[in-house]
């Protein structure tokens, strides 16, 4: 991202946004509510265009070159809503690879991969409205899997979660940063959860990323960085 400014009638929700995900990284966003966190999850999704500046997924532009940029591109947004409760895991994500274009055959063997990754396969003939919200959260994160991304933007994927479902997310992560070299960014309010994936951590206030902390930094010392670039 270069200079990404955006808009929503008299309220500046970005000003001027730089950000870097590299290849096999996660880099963990931090803000406080309205920060412009989840607007800017979503100009790099393609699902929100940006008034200024240029956004390049694999080198493909989001403006000009959205449906190959959005090709590379896994998302995960909070409160997953659009499964279909009354049908298995395993349907729901079927489903879904068949959206992508896959045969019947493929849209199988893609879903069960899928459920592979994110530890479902045991639960994933279940139906969906008897998941916990642990394996529900799972369930969206493999259906962000299916077109195999190269970037992954998750948007607080954790949220409301207990320990136990959070740590398996958070497993998960950085298991496809390692294997499949993927560029996650990951939308958190956890400072914990941001010490234990980040390769780098970035506060943004008011639209604007005011501090970028090296990952490895102890939940303590980014609490002060929070408190201190925030006010």
């Amino acid at each position: 991202m270069q200079g990404v400014t955006k808009r929503f009638g008299t309220m500046q929700a970005l000003t001027g946004v730089d950000l870097q995900v590299p290849p096999g990284q996660v880099v963990a966003l931090l803000g406080a509510n309205g920060a412009g966190k989840s607007t800017l999850v979503r100009v790099a999704a393609t699902t929100v265009i940006a008034d200024e500046g240029t956004v390049r997924v694999g080198g493909w532009d989001v403006a000009t070159s959205a449906g190959r940029a959005r090709s590379r591109i896994g998302v995960v947004l909070n409160e997953e809503r659009s499964f279909y409760w009354r049908i298995s895991g395993r349907d729901n994500i079927e489903f879904f690879a068949a959206l992508h274009g896959l045969g019947r055959r493929a849209a199988r063997e893609r879903a069960q991969e899928a459920l592979e990754d994110v530890d479902l396969v045991e639960v994933a003939d279940r139906r969906v409205d008897r998941y916990s919200s642990g394996m529900r959260a799972r369930l969206g994160l493999a259906r962000s899997l299916l077109g195999r991304p190269d970037v992954l933007l998750l948007d607080e994927p954790t949220r409301s979660l207990d320990p136990g479902a959070s740590i398996a997310i958070r497993q998960v992560v950085l298991h496809l940063t390692e294997v499949r070299n993927a560029a996650v960014l990951f939308v958190t309010h956890d400072l914990h959860e941001a010490a234990e994936v980040a390769s780098q951590v970035v506060i943004l206030s008011r639209g604007r990323i005011v501090a970028s902390i090296a990952g490895g930094t102890d939940a303590g010392t980014l609490e002060r960085m929070f408190l201190e670039s925030s006010t």
